[in-house]
């Protein structure tokens, strides 16, 4: 399976680089290709490190402004012209998405998944891996949003929250029938 991960190029304290680093040790075990941002640097390196030692390939989509970021010895490594189209790469490429600890650019990416499934754009199967509690608040405000009648689909129907790496890899893998 090709998982888009978005994450943070962010240099992390353990808490989330821990928890990274073991769901992308169980990508490359399950034999997965990653597909990230290309970045060789904070989080995004820890993954790809972990993906590529337990036999996983790299799949990056990086961005001209970061191009010099970009990690040597990827697999495939592309260079988008802007952040859109850097996007618009990444899900293409993907079979699925899980999302890992990030800011305002990962937080950007997430929805925009959401955003496209909520409209039926995409079937592709969505994790929020909810490491050391960091998505509380937007998993909240993601159940009012159901709630109050915001969303024209279940939330449950566009993403799953796991709290830990093997179950984020367990529903992707159930998901696509390949568990």
């Amino acid at each position: 399976m090709r998982i888009c991960v978005f994450l943070s190029a962010a240099d992390l304290d353990d808490r989330y680089t821990r928890p990274a680093r073991e769901f992308a040790e169980l990508l490359g075990k399950g034999g997965h290709t990653l597909v990230w941002g290309g970045s060789d640097t904070g989080l995004m390196k820890v993954v790809a490190d972990g993906v590529q030692e337990n036999g996983g390939r790299l799949c990056g989509v990086s961005v001209t402004f970061l191009a010099a970021k970009a990690r040597p010895g990827a697999d495939e490594m592309v260079i988008a012209k802007d952040l859109a189209e850097r996007k618009k790469l990444l899900l293409e490429k993907a079979d699925a998405v899980v999302v890992l600890v990030g800011g305002t650019g990962t937080l950007d990416e997430a929805t925009e998944i959401l955003e496209l499934k909520k409209h039926g754009h995409t079937d592709k199967p969505v994790v929020l891996l909810n490491t050391a509690g960091f998505y509380d608040g937007l998993k909240t405000q993601f159940r009012r949003m159901d709630d109050e009648g915001f969303l024209p689909r279940p939330l449950t129907d566009l993403v799953f929250f796991a709290e830990e790496p093997v179950g984020a890899l367990a529903y992707l893998e159930e998901s696509q029938g390949t568990s």
